[in-house]
């Protein structure tokens, strides 16, 4: 008996020695957000560089600046009967093949102007952006100059950046990878909206032309390359192909803007996901239909080499990418003259790509070869 309770006691003394070990080592390796993978620090380092790049895009109506718990706009006496129009959006994938290439600066571009651009369909002047910036570990570097980009795209639409959110989430994404989203906010006088409802049969339809793909169809652009093994560096009408993929989307606002000034078209149309096919028609009321003319316009050299190397028929061409029209107009054919000349002004290369007609039995968008 006496030696049971002996043992029992050495036994119980160990036990508490080794949790005495695991208390001082647990002692001796304090956790904080920081081992956690959160560094505080960085992200405020970041909000000092881009606060020079967010003072460039501040414009009249903007209230406060960075680091508040909300951004601040006032719409002041500039409209009688304002619409707020909003949107927001991505880059999709694109963003894979511009960290695969280190090429950060465009993307932020592409952000602003797929939302920016959308805005601008209803006739809305966009007035201010917010961005989204979500990594698993904050390269400061990196960020900077995403964010400058985003600026620089705002600088393009006329829009102030007033706010954002940079998120720091271990685990969440791989090493060099980051996500992006964007918001953006504009405002109409609502007797000036433009939302389609005047789109009549017999008008015409401008295209105006797109940089490059834009930030849409990345998915299919990626799994081209993959398949095709094709260098990156490859020439592609005086350019290389990574430039003519990641070339940064084309922001509209100013010269459509400029050109609502004196002119209304019918409805309006940014070509995003879903291509000619699909975006056009979205702006065109039921019992109307459009017809495209395929040769109304060249086929950017971009295109034509991911219909080649995608052995893409045409439906999955015009389906999925803007095949060099990233923006259209629908307007009245009498007034076609008028506005072509605006638009050259504006230095806009643009051509009559096709008519609003009664729908067709065969469906609501054909193309003639």
């Amino acid at each position: 008996m006496l030696i049971a309770n002996l043992a029992m006691q050495l036994a119980i003394m160990g036990l508490s020695q080794a949790l005495r070990r695991i208390l001082m080592s647990t002692e001796s390796e304090r956790l904080s957000y920081r081992t956690a993978g959160v560094d505080i620090d960085a992200g405020n380092a970041l909000v000092e560089r881009i606060k020079p790049l967010v003072a460039q895009t501040r414009r009249a109506g903007v209230l406060g600046g960075l680091g508040g718990f909300g951004g601040l706009f006032e719409l002041g006496g500039r409209y009688q009967n304002p619409v707020l129009v909003s949107g927001t959006d991505g880059v999709g994938t694109k963003l894979r093949l511009a960290q695969q290439l280190g090429r950060h600066a465009g993307i932020g571009i592409d952000l602003v102007a797929m939302c920016a651009n959308d805005v601008l369909v209803q006739g809305a002047e966009p007035l201010f952006f917010l961005d989204y910036f979500a990594t698993g570990k904050l390269d400061v570097d990196i960020a900077e100059t995403v964010i400058g980009g985003i600026a620089h795209g705002c600088e393009q639409a006329g829009c102030a950046l007033i706010g954002g959110e940079t998120a720091e989430m271990p685990d969440m994404y791989p090493a060099g990878e980051y996500d992006l989203a964007g918001f953006c906010v504009g405002a109409a006088e609502k007797a000036a909206l433009i939302d389609g409802s005047q789109v009549q049969a017999g008008d015409r339809i401008i295209g105006i032309a797109s940089s490059g793909p834009h930030a849409n169809g990345f998915s299919l652009i990626r799994k081209i390359l993959e398949r095709t093994a094709t260098p990156l560096d490859r020439d592609l009408d005086g350019q290389t192909l990574a430039e003519a993929l990641l070339k940064p989307t084309r922001i509209y606002v100013r010269p459509i803007l400029d050109l609502l000034s004196k002119h209304r078209p019918h409805a309006m149309a940014h070509i995003t996901g879903g291509g000619l096919l699909e975006n056009i028609i979205r702006v065109v009321p039921e019992g109307l239909g459009i017809t495209l003319d395929s040769a109304a316009w060249p086929l950017p050299p971009v295109f034509t080499w991911l219909q080649q190397a995608g052995k893409l028929d045409r439906h999955e061409l015009w389906h999925t990418f803007n095949c060099g029209i990233g923006f259209c107009l629908l307007v009245a054919a009498d007034s076609v003259t008028d506005l072509s000349a605006k638009l050259t002004q504006q230095f806009l290369d643009h051509w009559v790509i096709g008519e609003v007609q009664p729908q067709h039995p065969d469906g609501r968008v054909r193309i003639d070869a």
